[in-house]
């Protein structure tokens, strides 16, 4: 059976004559049309940004809560302990949502960005001696959580290094 197609992809009925068209005498761009110059877009002429005093205020109390957060975190673990810490991750993760909240409102300063960045910082080097894994999992869960809204792109290897117990029979 014989295809319905040549060799060249062509339908078998077609006829080629051959011979190329000479193109010698063409000249190519002899009068290319005009290009137009590139111009950068103008920023839109208006009022300046004013933000609203509610948002003001509202990124000037978590700026405070955040620069006051591994404060915090410090003296709920002198007083309670590893639960002291827990605690804390609970409240720290409230305010991670209301960060959030103004992250994705689109009213959050760069300041207030920056101070979640530095109290991140702050927080994981902190000199906790906690010994329920656990616990040092959620509070790196939660500053983690923060750091990937605020700069996803962004590595962060400063994470307390978790110490399980190899051996299971250990605590028996």
């Amino acid at each position: 059976m014989s295809s319905p197609f040549n060799s060249f992809g062509k339908p078998a009925e077609t006829v080629d004559f051959g011979g190329e068209v000479d193109y010698a005498s063409y000249e190519w761009f002899k009068d290319p049309p005009p290009r137009p110059e590139p111009t950068l877009p103008t920023p839109p002429q208006g009022q300046p940004y004013a933000p609203h005093p509610s948002i003001i205020e509202r990124n000037s109390i978590c700026e405070f809560a955040l620069q006051a957060a591994p404060n915090v975190l410090f003296g709920r673990y002198k007083q309670y302990g590893q639960l002291g810490v827990l605690a804390w991750c609970a409240e720290f993760s409230e305010m991670i949502d209301e960060l959030k909240r103004l992250g994705i409102s689109g009213d959050m300063f760069v300041q207030t960005r920056e101070a979640a960045l530095k109290a991140c910082q702050e927080i994981l080097q902190l000199q906790l001696d906690i010994k329920m894994q656990i616990i040092v999992i959620h509070l790196s869960s939660q500053v983690a959580r923060l750091r990937r809204f605020l700069d996803a792109e962004h590595v962060w290897e400063d994470y307390p290094p978790t110490e399980f117990p190899l051996d299971p029979h250990a605590f028996s």
